[in-house]
């Protein structure tokens, strides 16, 4: 196989709990992620010439070992001793910087890539390992579906789908920086209170019920970044307003999703964010579901 087109699924987080601040600096957490259909799109080729070439859609994006999906080519011809080079051509449509692991996915789709082309012969299994050596969120990104994450995110169970719903995306002209957000939570200092109820969450996930699931969600990180960056909660009240069953921060944001059991209250909902000029990106995607 010399050439593969690829998917790299973009998530949100349904509920996001951080436990506390380790010793060696990395935070545990506890949250459940759900993949949407929401995606990059990745055509990875086979060079004779060694090497790495990475070429995207945004001028802005580095497209050397700056960049995950070059980290993750590298990775895997350092371990297996490629000679052959290979091109990546990645088209972003994923909101970039937004909390919705768009780069952690491109990594994860290059692994899979990389694993096909060169015909190493790695489980899924085996790339999840590979995959928390560049980043917490690939692992979960080589899984997908609706799955809980536990230490810094790489101990994954995989979890009931969620039920049918329409979901809206909504990312605000802002850029939040995931370390500013980590560093200014204070784990370690939250009250009782403030930690969503991430188990509660899973049960409503093996009852099937799409309200009471949305009625759980919560996202500890938005004790941090709606203060600073209030349109966040703007958002929110509009999605809740327009009949979202549930809205909510993904990840550190600034992206906000809101869950509709209808694709009419998700439009509604769509056209009541747009004409208030609240998000510079808005989607309207639904889950994605493995079958295992």
């Amino acid at each position: 196989m010399d050439k593969i087109q690829l998917k790299a699924l973009a998530k949100v987080n349904l509920c996001l709990d951080v436990l506390r601040k380790r010793e060696d600096g990395y935070h545990e957490v506890k949250m459940v992620m759900q993949t949407i259909s929401l995606c990059d799109e990745l055509e990875l080729r086979r060079m004779k010439q060694p090497g790495i070439q990475v070429r995207t859609n945004l001028y802005y994006l580095p497209t050397n070992e700056n960049n995950l999906v070059y980290k993750a080519a590298d990775l895997l011809m350092k371990e297996f001793h490629i000679r052959d080079g290979v091109s990546i051509q990645l088209q972003k449509k994923i909101p970039v910087a937004a909390g919705m692991a768009g780069g952690s996915s491109d990594a994860a789709a290059v692994l899979w890539g990389m694993n096909q082309i060169y015909g190493l012969g790695l489980s899924r299994k085996d790339l999840i390992e590979r995959g928390v050596k560049l980043g917490a969120d690939v692992p979960y990104c080589v899984l997908r579906g609706t799955a809980l994450a536990e230490g810094i995110g790489e101990r994954l169970k995989t979890l009931p789908p969620v039920p049918r719903c329409y979901i809206l995306i909504a990312k605000p002209g802002i850029s939040v920086s995931t370390r500013f957000v980590y560093e200014s939570l204070h784990a370690n200092d939250l009250k009782p209170e403030q930690h969503p109820d991430v188990d509660a969450l899973i049960q409503a996930l093996k009852q099937r019920d799409l309200t009471l699931l949305s009625s759980c969600m919560g996202n500890v990180l938005e004790e941090v970044t709606v203060p600073v960056y209030p349109v966040i909660d703007r958002i929110k009240r509009c999605m809740m307003g327009a009949g979202a069953l549930g809205a909510l921060m993904s990840g550190s944001g600034p992206t906000v999703f809101g869950i509709f059991d209808t694709q009419g209250k998700a439009r509604k909902a769509y056209h009541a964010v747009k004409a208030e000029r609240l998000a510079k990106q808005i989607y309207l995607t639904v889950p994605y579901n493995v079958r295992r």
